[in-house]
């Protein structure tokens, strides 16, 4: 990534960020189907700072073109964000 860690996030401390930045990355890189793998080898990055992080990686993905990039970024944050509780749960209408 060619981005510089205050531009993406400036509520997190750089070290954060570069975890943050390395997890993203092997999420990016591994096989598919093993995400979850990597996510349970990480379990101490996962929290809001992560999913704020993959989003904003994510808007840089489609600036630069990559939408396939973006869109799992998305995908992998929302299921992370059900999974933390911070994903709100709208009820169906009937």
């Amino acid at each position: 990534m060619n981005t510089t860690p205050q531009l993406i996030n400036q509520e997190e401390p750089p070290e954060k960020l570069n975890q943050y930045f390395d997890l993203i990355d092997k999420l990016l890189n591994c096989p598919n189907g093993q995400e979850p793998e990597v996510l349970e080898e990480n379990l101490e990055l996962l929290d809001a700072g992560l999913i704020r992080t993959m989003l904003r990686v994510s808007a840089i993905f489609v600036h630069e073109n990559n939408s396939e990039g973006a869109e799992f970024l998305v995908h992998v944050a929302r299921e992370l964000s059900k999974q933390l509780g911070l994903y709100p749960e709208i009820p169906a209408k009937e």
